[in-house]
């Protein structure tokens, strides 16, 4: 039986904490655990089969910090030493052996001086010599980086067809060291398809028990708890932990019945830990997988929900009919491009936009450049928004986290296309609803064309989750039906295919004066049919007005929060420009006229 079909059946078991034990047993301070594989292997097999006679399923073999950086051409060596001990100490018994992939040691860019490209072949080695070694399934542990952790996934899908398993590092906030919280790391990680994620490290059961119940909302794979043997403390320079054997194991049984499929330990974990924890769970039945059914887009820190509200998506970053961002492009001014993300981010988007299309450019590498120059100064999810394959494929590759995809259509090329890379590196799908013959005219038409590539993008295991269709708006003075075609599009996509949808709203007034108005009110008209996201200008007075009340109206807005902070705010902007205004204008006297017209306001 396979370690995928074991885990559809009940719990599986991991060991416990391999660096402890090897404190325990003689390892100084400052010398590599891994090289203990070559020079006392004995000691790594009989840790190793204490743990198997405890009764674990996975063995993590003692490769976790085994990477070039530490071992350099050693390296090979080291992982083949590591594997000879634990299938010695396994002796033919049904127990898988992980391949252990801990951090490289480097901080990745921005953060550090690592390339991500960089990282991901570091971690491509060690993947290539545990599958010549005879890995049975790889676990990328202890990460406290989302991007680090992105490309050891990265790494290990392109490299083999090994299940992937990974536990980040939180901490008592439920936050990753560069700021992740579970949410944003369960988008990311089902987004690239592992097997199953969790945590491990850091916290003892009772915090990681508390973090159980936001892994049980979220994820669809199974979940993972490795924690350590409580939290660490020094006692006459020694590090003790403060919860015993018989206390792990029951706070295991409730981590298990909130949820959690695979069970383990960390640090100070020995295999009377394993044993118990084993004993206190064997009469429980795992609670079912489920199938999520949130559509999340990430950054590295956080994820937003598409359905709780109207999403706002910034459209600043975009070309089209903005003289001073194409010439900025042209004299590759990212400061230009930094600065209208920030500006969005405090008008309120939460997500950007980001198209750098313009003839004459290299749009691939501005694009790249754009997404990782942004990433450093906000931590607003991304949309990657081209009409190129190849430049799409290389922004989603270097995202930090999960991005909304903009777009694919009906016609065969572009699902033939898109498709695949939004299966390889996860994200949520824009789906235009266009074929090869247009746009079509009616509602229909256009359920149909989202149906399509709904059907589609499912034979590539892209769920309905991750895809939000836009039934496109048309510039009503060319065509007065088409603001009502569009409406009933929304509704009934909703309604029948229950598909999120999203909208590009300001097409509608194009060829008309003052555009903000009505534009305005057919973004409140979207809203009301049920939009889920809206790509426009979040600088925009009259289109957030309409977004908070509308909110506020549809009971999206709890309390009344988000309006009363921005009522709050338009109130204080309109009394400094008022006091700006007053203290330019020259004195003069007040005359009837003066005080008179005023009256006529109220």
């Amino acid at each position: 039986m396979t370690i995928r079909e074991k885990i559809r059946q009940g719990f599986v078991y991991f060991d416990g904490g391999m660096g402890t034990m090897l404190q325990a047993n003689g390892l100084q301070s400052g010398e590599l655990p891994e090289r203990w594989n070559l020079t006392h292997p004995e000691q790594i097999t009989r840790i190793h089969r204490a743990y198997v006679e405890a009764g674990c399923n996975i063995l993590k073999v003692n490769t976790f910090g085994a990477n070039v950086y530490k071992f350099g051409e050693e390296l090979p060596d080291v992982i083949h030493a590591a594997f000879e001990c634990a299938r010695k100490a396994v002796q033919g018994e049904d127990v898988a052996l992980a391949l252990d992939v801990g951090p490289l040691g480097k901080l990745l860019k921005p953060l550090g001086n690592l390339d991500f490209e960089e990282a991901v072949q570091a971690f491509a080695q060690i993947v290539r010599l545990g599958v010549e070694n005879g890995a049975d399934l790889i676990l990328i542990e202890t990460m406290n980086d989302a991007y680090e952790t992105k490309a050891a996934v990265l790494a290990a899908k392109e490299n083999s067809t090994l299940p992937v398993f990974v536990t980040n590092v939180y901490d008592e906030r439920g936050k990753l060291m560069t700021g992740a919280d579970p949410l944003a790391m369960i988008a990311m990680l089902e987004g690239l398809r592992v097997d199953a994620l969790g945590m491990n490290c850091s916290l003892g059961p009772a915090q990681m028990k508390a973090l159980m119940p936001e892994f049980a909302r979220y994820a669809s794979v199974p979940v993972i708890v490795n924690p350590n043997a409580g939290l660490p403390r020094s006692v006459d320079g020694k590090t003790i932990y403060d919860v015993g054997p018989e206390e792990f194991a029951s706070l295991m049984r409730e981590i298990a019945g909130e949820g959690a499929r695979i069970l383990g330990g960390c640090c100070g974990t020995t295999p009377e830990y394993i044993r118990q924890m084993i004993a206190a769970t064997s009469d429980m039945t795992p609670l079912p997988l489920t199938e999520k059914t949130d559509t999340v887009v990430s950054s590295y820190t956080h994820g937003v929900r598409v359905g709780d509200r109207t999403i706002l998506i910034g459209e600043r970053i975009n070309p089209t009919g903005k003289k001073k961002l194409k010439e900025a492009l042209k004299k590759h001014d990212i400061a230009y491009i930094l600065n209208e993300g920030l500006k969005q981010a405090d008008q309120g988007a939460d997500v950007l936009d980001v198209n750098v299309g313009l003839p004459g450019i290299d749009e691939a590498e501005v694009m790249q450049e754009a997404v990782k120059e942004l990433q450093a100064v906000t931590d607003l999810p991304l949309q990657i928004d081209t009409s190129s394959p190849q430049v799409l494929e290389r922004a989603i590759r270097i995202y930090n986290g999960k991005p909304l995809i903009n777009s694919v259509n009906g016609k065969e090329e572009s699902m033939e296309q898109v498709l695949p890379l939004a299966a390889r590196y996860g994200g949520v799908l824009i789906a235009l609803t266009l074929d090869e013959q247009g746009i079509p005219m009616d509602a229909q038409g256009r359920v149909d064309i989202a149906k399509k590539i709904m059907e589609r993008a499912a034979a590539y295991g892209i769920a309905k989750k991750d895809i939000i269709v836009d039934p496109l708006a048309m510039t009503v003075s060319s065509d007065p039906s088409s603001a009502m075609v569009t409406l009933e599009a929304i509704r009934r996509i909703r309604q029948e295919l229950g598909m999120h949808t999203s909208l590009g709203v300001s097409n509608v007034s194009f060829g008309l004066p003052r555009r903000e108005m009505i534009t305005s009110a057919f973004f409140a008209m979207a809203i009301q049919s049920g939009l889920s996201a809206a790509i426009m200008n979040p600088g925009s007075g009259e289109m957030m007005k309409i977004y908070h009340c509308s909110q506020a109206l549809l009971g999206q807005d709890p309390n009344c929060q988000g309006y009363i902070s921005y009522a709050q705010s338009v109130q204080i902007s309109e009394v400094q420009s008022a006091t700006v205004r007053s203290a330019s204008e020259p004195t003069r006297p007040e005359g009837l006229r003066d005080s008179i017209i005023p009256g006529f306001s109220f």
